[in-house]
């Protein structure tokens, strides 16, 4: 690729070329996965990557895998100039940018399936989208070989998926979660907050909001059901069209909780469609 603000390669010899040249000169190397259109919030995984390591990789891939037909997948916002300027004011070493092609060759059959983790939430609401998440990632670990890789918490559920997967599969990565940046009314920061409407962009704040308001409805004794009931009512009545789910979990293995008092640490999880926007987010209790 030329005339762009930092290097950048396409194929997977050229990564790990880059890499081997790091780890010779006895660098150690962060990756942060991206699907592009990048905001503040996949910038700050960047620059947690620099704390970690001297040399970070970031990757920009619309992984058509793990979007189910009649989702966003020819939709969603792409714009790799913008994306390389940004990664570069941030300290990005490389942008590694495969085409599908180089991503699943002719005749690519294996598939990545993570169970437990990630059979709920969105495993019940995008059936098909944490195999296409599994397999993409694990193949890009495998690419890159980094000694950390960087994913947000936004995503919590991803962020368990992929932290099973290095475990289970002893690929030799530490897996970090980066803090979900917001904007001031609470929304986090998401690449598909760009399909917002001005009119629907002050009601997404209301997700946030919810889960914070049940949580703290736990806090004071409310019981996971009522707390999740309530969540629900409030995203209904806030215009929403669809709620995929309002739920407290387990924040280490996604088990369900209560419905009684809350015992011990959890997270509440929601997802929710406001025009054609689906919105997630999570919130610890």
């Amino acid at each position: 690729m030329t005339d762009l603000p930092l290097p950048a390669v396409r194929t997977v010899a050229d990564l790990r070329a880059a890499v081997r040249g790091w780890r010779q000169a006895g660098e150690r190397v962060a990756f942060v996965p991206t699907m592009g259109y990048l905001h503040e919030g996949h910038l700050s995984l960047v620059k947690l990557g620099k704390q970690r390591a001297q040399r970070v990789v970031a990757s920009v891939f619309v992984n058509p895998t793990q979007f189910a037909p009649g989702e966003d997948f020819e939709a969603y916002p792409r714009d790799e100039a913008r994306d390389a300027a940004l990664l570069a004011s941030a300290g990005c070493d490389l942008l590694y940018a495969p085409t599908v092609e180089e991503m699943y060759p002719q005749g690519f059959a294996t598939t990545v399936w993570v169970a437990e983790v990630s059979a709920p939430l969105d495993g019940i609401a995008r059936p098909t989208h944490f195999a296409g998440v599994a397999t993409v990632v694990t193949k890009l670990l495998m690419q890159c070989l980094p000694d950390v890789a960087i994913f947000g918490k936004k995503d919590f559920q991803q962020l368990l998926v992929i932290k099973r997967l290095a475990r289970d599969l002893d690929l030799p990565v530490e897996i970090v979660g980066g803090p979900t940046l917001r904007a001031a009314d609470g929304l986090a920061l998401s690449s598909r907050n760009a399909y917002l409407s001005a009119t629907e962009r002050p009601v997404a704040a209301k997700l946030n909001e919810a889960l914070r308001a049940a949580a703290a409805a736990l806090k004071d004794g409310a019981t996971v059901e009522e707390a999740e009931a309530e969540g629900r009512a409030t995203l209904e009545a806030a215009g929403f069209a669809r709620i995929d789910y309002f739920e407290v979990r387990d924040a280490d293995d996604l088990q369900r909780l209560g419905p009684g008092p809350l015992v011990g640490p959890g997270r509440l999880f929601a997802a929710a469609v406001l025009g054609k926007t689906r919105l997630i987010d999570n919130w610890p209790v």
